[in-house]
């Protein structure tokens, strides 16, 4: 019976599934949940004491404001992402407001001339950052604060010699107004200019080439540099950006307002950088985004309205948005540096599981300790590497996958000739041919691939449908394992863990939760779904002799079950092996109505306690160094054979792990067994006493057809 602390942690692990965590702090988003609580919370705070917050008219102004900010934003977002900063922003903003008005009111420009004109006036304060900063590899801290006492000055020498000539001068356009004031549907012209521009922007840095360049030179110059990406035009080019939005923000300014004066744009580059930083855009370049900028800009023009509907002066707005900005830097920072450390702390999440006891092995056990393998034949010694699974074709050639990415055919009859079959990339792992002949291999990080006869590669699927419930996301493969081919046609595979990838499965033991899946693949309709999830760790799968159902083991759980796709039981599940001593692998057909099944390795007492024992687990993820963490045996292992149910008929074992030290997967073929393993340089051949000598898998399978 269990002790009252398995009761204790079974249920309470059941019922608070802490993995959840880890997949909620692994997600991009996440950067934006804490924005996104001070936009809750700033809206919760004003609304307490002004009790209008959301009337139409105050959203009608704001919007007009926003709009005006979001631009100015953008433009800073675009350089940051670079890596850069742009400080003369304000200055920028003020002189194209004070431009703008001149060349409309005074030298009463055609409308279209006065954007232009304005628009290339903060390309060329742009252009000047650029060239200083990204040709001339000038600090961009300092280049753009000279840049702004350098423009600030002359604004302010042409406000003080020229303001009351341009705002005397007052011409009537109704274009100029509707720049400034007008609304379509409601949403202010500003705003609805802001968004058309954000969502270019948006396509710009995440689709197109001038938007990874840019993410690239931000997240490194020097590795950018090498991969022969321009650095110094790319940082040009986002200063020139950086200025032409400034500008244009200016004529929004300076058509709602009309006038431009000496406070005009004071204090926005801070408003702007408060805005990109606190919506999770980083100052060490990189990483940031359009929507985070909006999030950002959305939280300072609340606060900025509100503190001046509360009758507070500028330097009381000014001093909230220092403070809010040095809190949202230390955020940057310390999330930055330390959000791996914080994610691999909780991100391995171990739950309790039991396994059933099996006892000691003894000789009179069908799983008794032999040397059957000892005298197997090697073939390609020390010439491939990581052949997980091993399958022949009717012509009798060998087919494995390697490390390397390549699927690798030996040919017959000796099988001492070999050649790349075709390259994939991934690790092939499960592998079984169609009745067409094509070779489909599961590739483990990638998916599903088929090899024509022709060796011509191609991709089935990659993706499932998403889990509803799911907070991870769940539609993208990560570890397609092994698969079989039902007689319609359609590809069953498992995928052993959404959760972690290829290099990295050893640590969904330490979970033991239901990570894994059985994912069916129609070619005729070209479609994927999930028809068993939450399975632990699932990995071999084999169509039955009559193809009413497959058979599949459950690596960590140790044991082999069936789900019936055809009959009166189709849709359950069947436990057939519940209790076996070892880890198994990969499942196929035998030649007299059996099947074979690999044992990756086998139970240990201190791994089966530890499985019980999930506080255990995590503070050993938590304390010691990852090479010394308790993993299941991987060191020894067997092929078994057993009956339709669940009988064991036959154990092989290389007692003295020699020729084999780890088995993956084995294949019948016209009376030998053909052996794999993932960790192997070889593949094994070993005479099947009174076997069949002219079956095969293939024709097993595709006779008929």
């Amino acid at each position: 019976m269990s002790q009252p602390s398995e009761f204790y942690s079974r249920w309470r692990y059941r019922l608070f599934p802490d993995h959840i965590v880890g997949e909620v702090l692994s997600k991009n988003w996440i950067d934006n949940a804490i924005p996104f609580l001070i936009l809750i919370a700033s809206v919760a705070f004003f609304s307490v004491f002004i009790q209008d917050l959301f009337a139409p008219y105050s959203l009608i102004d704001n919007g007009r404001q926003i709009g005006e900010l979001l631009l100015v934003v953008f433009g800073m977002t675009i350089v940051m992402m670079a890596g850069g900063i742009d400080l003369s922003v304000g200055a920028t903003f003020a002189l194209a407001t004070f431009c703008s008005l001149g060349m409309f009111n005074y030298f009463e420009l055609p409308l279209a001339v006065v954007v232009v004109l304005t628009l290339l006036l903060g390309a060329l304060i742009g252009a000047l950052n650029g060239a200083l900063i990204g040709f001339l590899r000038l600090r961009a801290f300092l280049t753009t604060l000279v840049t702004l006492i350098m423009v600030r000055a002359t604004f302010d020498t042409l406000v003080l010699n020229y303001q009351v000539e341009v705002s005397m001068a007052m011409r009537f356009s109704d274009a100029w107004d509707f720049i400034g004031d007008g609304d379509v549907l409601g949403i202010p012209f500003s705003f609805l200019l802001a968004a058309i521009v954000g969502i270019f922007a948006h396509v710009m840095l995440t689709r197109l080439g001038i938007g990874w360049r840019i993410q690239a030179v931000g997240g490194s110059r020097r590795s950018a540099f090498n991969a022969g990406i321009s650095v110094r035009k790319t940082v040009f080019y986002t200063y020139v950006m950086s200025g032409t939005l400034a500008a244009a923000a200016g004529v929004l300014y300076a058509s709602r307002l009309g006038a431009a004066g000496s406070d005009t744009g004071l204090g926005l580059e801070v408003s702007a950088l408060t805005a990109a930083v606190l919506g999770g855009v980083s100052l060490g370049g990189g990483r940031g985004s359009i929507a985070k900028a909006l999030l950002g800009s959305l939280i300072v023009i609340i606060i900025q309205s509100s503190l001046v509907r509360l009758g507070l002066r500028t330097g009381a707005n000014t001093l909230v948005l220092g403070i809010l900005l040095l809190v949202a830097v230390a955020i940057d920072v310390k999330w930055l540096k330390n959000r791996l450390k914080v994610l691999a702390k909780v991100y391995v999440s171990p739950g309790y599981f039991r396994l059933p006891d099996i006892g000691r092995i003894g000789s009179s056990s069908p799983y008794a300790d032999n040397n059957r393998l000892a005298d197997v034949d090697l073939i390609g010694l020390e010439e491939i590497e990581g052949p997980e699974d091993v399958i022949l074709d009717e012509d009798d050639n060998l087919y494995c996958g390697s490390r390397h990415g390549d699927v690798i055919r030996f040919f017959s009859p000796d099988h001492k000739r070999w050649e790349v079959y075709g390259h994939i990339g991934g690790h092939p792992l499960g592998m079984a041919f169609d009745a067409q002949g094509n070779l489909n291999v599961c590739v483990s990080g990638m998916g599903l691939y088929q090899i024509t006869p022709d060796k011509e590669v191609r991709k089935l699927t990659d993706e499932t449908n998403r889990s509803l419930l799911s907070v991870i996301d769940d539609s993208r493969m990560r570890f397609a394992d092994d698969l079989d081919i039902a007689p319609d046609g359609k590809i069953y595979f498992s995928e052993a863990t959404i959760r972690f990838n290829t290099d990295e499965w050893m640590i969904d033991a330490l979970e033991s939760r239901g990570n894994g899946r059985i994912i069916c693949y129609d070619p005729a309709a070209d479609t994927t779904r999930t028809i068993l999830p939450k399975l632990m760790f699932p990995n071999g799968i084999c169509v039955s002799h009559d193809g009413q159902s497959i058979l599949y083991a459950e690596t960590w759980p140790c044991r082999i079950s069936r789900y019936w796709l055809a009959g009166p039981r189709k849709g359950e599940v069947e436990l057939v092996m519940p209790d076996l001593p070892g880890y198994p692998d990969n499942i196929n057909r035998s030649s007299d109505g059996h099947y074979w099944c690999a044992f990756v390795g086998m139970r240990a007492p201190a791994f089966d306690l530890a499985m019980r024992m999930p506080s255990f687990r995590k503070k050993m993820v938590d304390r010691i160094p990852h090479d010394e963490w308790l993993y299941p045996n991987m060191n020894a292992g067997c092929v078994i054979k057993f009956d339709e149910t669940g009988k064991v008929l036959e154990c092989l074992w290389d007692s003295k792990g020699v020729n084999h030290p780890m088995i993956t997967s084995m294949r019948e073929h016209k009376g030998y067994l053909y052996l794999g393993g993932s960790l192997n340089n070889r593949i094994g051949k070993w005479k099947i006493p009174g076997a069949d000598p002219d079956w095969t898998g293939v024709s097993s399978y595709w006779r008929a057809t």
